[in-house]
């Protein structure tokens, strides 16, 4: 994905909250919709706006949508603001 549109997504607080929640396992919609006051076509707008930058993935089992974080591009962006700052890995 490109750099430009994950920075774009994790702007958000809400997205990068997210994000954070994501870190410690997937979870569908509803599980996520319940830990913010926002409506939940408002989270699933968010959803939508991290699945486009690749930061999430979704699966399907039966009639719910998992959602999972996808720690591959959150360390091509730790590569890249690493190597901006001169410490290559």
């Amino acid at each position: 994905m490109p750099l430009q549109q994950t920075l774009r997504a994790l702007s958000d607080p809400t997205r990068r909250e997210i994000v954070t929640i994501l870190k410690s396992g997937p979870q569908t919609a509803g599980q996520l919709s319940s830990r913010f006051t926002i409506s939940a076509a408002a989270v699933s707008k968010h959803l939508s706006v991290l699945k486009d930058a690749g930061l999430v993935r979704i699966r399907r089992e039966g009639t719910c949508i998992i959602y999972e974080l996808n720690a591959s591009v959150l360390e091509e962006l730790l590569t890249w603001l690493l190597e901006l700052k001169g410490d290559t890995p």
